[in-house]
């Protein structure tokens, strides 16, 4: 794909998400690696962002280097961000009581602490990802491993082959207790982020290695 049409398609699935204001935000395009500059008004939308230009056909990398500028009216500080942090966390269900620590540095914030399940270190930073002054956030909370890596394997690979999304056949999966490694070829680099998520859904996995390329 010439790199000035894959720069419009990006463009246009920016302009197409409601979650994102893609006025203040340029997009170059290089052999298929996106670069996103400019600006957004929170953490949360930057994150959208890069989300949205990775769903685009013909994207093999992501560039993200979008600067967040919150409003001059929303004045949060470490300990409002901390507040807020911990209100949602207990409202949330997906996220076991008492598991997870914060600490909250100049707006960035890092999350700790041991869960059972992905879903739920995924659910904490959804939290907090979108709080008003979060700059960044650090995902540190451990998964326990609690099956054998030889019903990993099978879990993922049935699950692949479930998905209608990407193709399974290429990808190679290996494990060894519970981390995982993902290699072989996939054609797109939303194909490669489903299925990095894919293998994130199995229980017990805390950690994949994503050795996957995108076919050019």
């Amino acid at each position: 794909m010439p790199d000035s049409t894959l720069k419009q398609a990006v463009l246009d699935e920016l302009a197409w998400d409601p979650s994102v204001n893609e006025a203040h935000i340029g997009v170059i395009a290089r052999e298929g690696v996106v670069t996103l500059t400019g600006y957004v008004t929170s953490y949360a939308e930057k994150c959208a962002a890069e989300q949205a230009a990775g769903r685009v056909s013909g994207v093999r990398g992501i560039a993200e280097e979008l600067e967040i500028r919150y409003p001059n009216a929303i004045r949060h500080g470490d300990e409002d961000i901390i507040r807020q942090a911990l209100n949602v966390l207990d409202w949330d269900l997906a996220v076991p009581a008492d598991t997870v620590r914060l600490k909250v540095e100049k707006g960035w914030v890092t999350l700790s602490g041991e869960v059972t399940w992905y879903y739920q270190k995924k659910a904490a930073e959804a939290d907090v990802r979108k709080l008003f002054g979060v700059m960044g956030v650090s995902n540190e909370i451990t998964i326990k491993p609690t099956v054998k890596a030889s019903d990993v394997q099978k879990q993922i690979r049935a699950a692949f082959h479930r998905n209608a999304e990407f193709e399974a056949e290429n990808i190679v999966v290996s494990t060894d207790g519970s981390k995982v490694t993902l290699s072989g070829k996939v054609d797109s680099y939303h194909e490669r982020t489903l299925a990095e998520k894919t293998a994130w859904s199995a229980p017990g996995v805390t950690q994949v290695n994503d050795l996957m390329t995108v076919n050019t």
